[in-house]
């Protein structure tokens, strides 16, 4: 098994993890509380952390088979995150949490599959002003410190 790619893997299962304890020891009232700053309430939040590991995932597959990521604007994502927000607003602890933990799984599986050659792949990414980013660089920017960002808002929101 490579190496890089199963520290990346256990990264994103850290991040993930220690999203899935805040979001069980959540109370009702801390699950509808509003983030400050984003809007979104602490539930909805995290299950938009759960819902974009598949998202991600594809934009890492196809940066390690040399594709560049294109055509992705953040314009694009904040509609996307908009229109997730509508949709999951009364979404349940239980449901959040088993997304999690199946999407952060497969996430995490995924990473452990890629070889060195393929972390080390550089393309042009859209979301970063079409910057020729590597596919780990791309993994940690995104699988990896998305639940720890949005983890900071909403342990901040129910203090």
């Amino acid at each position: 098994m490579n190496t890089r790619a199963q520290t990346l893997a256990e990264r994103v299962e850290r991040g993930a993890n220690e999203l899935i304890a805040f979001v069980e020891g959540c109370s009702l009232a801390e699950w509808q509380t509003p983030v400050p700053g984003d809007g979104r309430t602490v539930g909805v939040l995290a299950h938009h952390v759960a819902s974009a590991y598949p998202v991600e995932m594809d934009l890492v597959a196809q940066l390690a088979s040399g594709e560049a990521i294109s055509g992705v604007s953040w314009e694009m994502v904040d509609q996307m995150n908009a229109e997730h927000a509508q949709a999951q607003a009364n979404c349940t602890r239980e449901e959040t949490l088993g997304l999690l933990r199946q999407n952060s799984a497969s996430a995490a599986n995924g990473i452990r599959q890629l070889s060195d050659e393929q972390l080390d792949k550089a393309a042009p990414v859209s979301l970063n002003w079409d910057a020729p980013l590597t596919t780990q660089y791309f993994i940690e920017e995104h699988p990896i410190s998305h639940p720890f960002r949005h983890l900071m808002d909403m342990r901040t929101a129910v203090k």
